[in-house]
């Protein structure tokens, strides 16, 4: 589906609302940015570049704006100016980050970006918990819904109100339920080996969620998918999308994080059982999403990412994955 119409109609509310609230302090806000859940436009205000953000979920700003308030050095997240909602849309306005998409970096790049990724991985990991509770994605107030992490990852299953009515899609199409089914046996039979230790989770890394500039991350962006759990998730997140950019098939990144992860003391304890499960979940989050959108091809080839075998290792699926779509 387009976001044309989608956009020229958010780009006139983005007019107005900039008008109404600044007036002549402002300049005329330009498409920026074309996302699932939101927009964004670029335009200064009183000389400062900002970012304005339009979409109908209020909660993923609110999380913006909350985890912007304790980023630092090695976590730089935009801080939110301004929050609010018009005509029953929810927007947000941040300082300007500056960067290209990690997404869009070439090999070469790519390879002189992940030092500096691999440290803004671990400082997501490192953040202070203190006053939160629970396991899974989590709301502005800091709470998450489930009372273990193995509980979290097994909610995949069920319908929010998020994306509603793939499990009917999915059960309806070619593939019915099974994938689903058996991804889920399989996170039930690796759940032993998850840890019920509870980090932040970004949950979304890639998707041009990260910035990039001279070797160096300039912004993580967009923590509405954000979550607590095992950190591996974000290592996880990342190995299984790395196909997806034929252009990085020089790069390993399971090789990178082994050696990242060696230089910070022992390897973690199940790393391959977790990161299998991940993996599982990851590939789970995709059907799901793209049965919703009903983006057929995109099952088919998560299905099959799903379904690997229990002993291939994740690097082997970096080097030989099921299906490798274009950029």
């Amino acid at each position: 589906m387009s976001n044309e119409p989608a956009s020229a109609m958010l780009l006139d509310l983005a007019r107005r609302l900039v008008h109404t609230s600044f007036g002549s302090r402002a300049s005329e806000p330009l498409l920026l940015a074309a996302g699932a859940w939101s927009q964004a436009f670029e335009l200064t205000i009183d000389g400062a570049e900002v970012v304005l953000r339009i979409g109908a979920q209020g909660t993923d700003f609110a999380k913006d704006e909350l985890v912007a308030g304790f980023a630092g050095p090695g976590l730089p997240v935009p801080p939110v100016l301004v929050r609010g909602v018009v005509d029953s849309w929810h927007y947000a306005i941040s300082t300007r980050a500056h960067g290209i998409g990690f997404d869009d970096l070439p090999a070469a790049d790519v390879a002189l970006t992940l030092p500096s990724l691999l440290i803004t991985l671990d400082a997501i990991g490192g953040t202070d918990l203190a006053g939160t509770a629970g396991y899974g994605i989590w709301t502005p107030d800091g709470q998450a819904p489930y009372d273990s992490w193995p509980d979290a990852l097994m909610a995949i299953g069920t319908e929010t109100a998020r994306v509603p009515g793939w499990r009917a899609a999915l059960a309806n199409s070619e593939f019915g339920l099974g994938p689903v089914e058996a991804g889920l046996a399989a996170l039930a039979a690796l759940a032993p080996y998850l840890p019920d230790e509870r980090h932040m989770i970004h949950g979304d890394l890639l998707s041009h969620n990260v910035l990039a500039a001279g070797g160096t991350v300039t912004a993580v962006l967009d923590w509405g998918n954000a979550l607590y759990g095992d950190s591996l998730y974000d290592a996880a997140w990342l190995i299984y999308w790395w196909p997806w950019y034929p252009r990085w098939r020089g790069v390993d990144i399971y090789a990178v994080l082994l050696a990242h992860w060696r230089a910070a003391g022992p390897l973690p304890t199940h790393l391959r059982e977790r990161l299998h499960a991940y993996l599982i979940h990851i590939g789970l989050d995709a059907i799901v999403y793209c049965a919703f959108q009903r983006r057929w091809d995109e099952v088919r080839c998560n299905a099959g990412i799903v379904a690997a075998p229990a002993h291939s290792a994740p690097g082997e699926y970096v080097l030989n994955p099921p299906t490798i779509r274009s950029s």
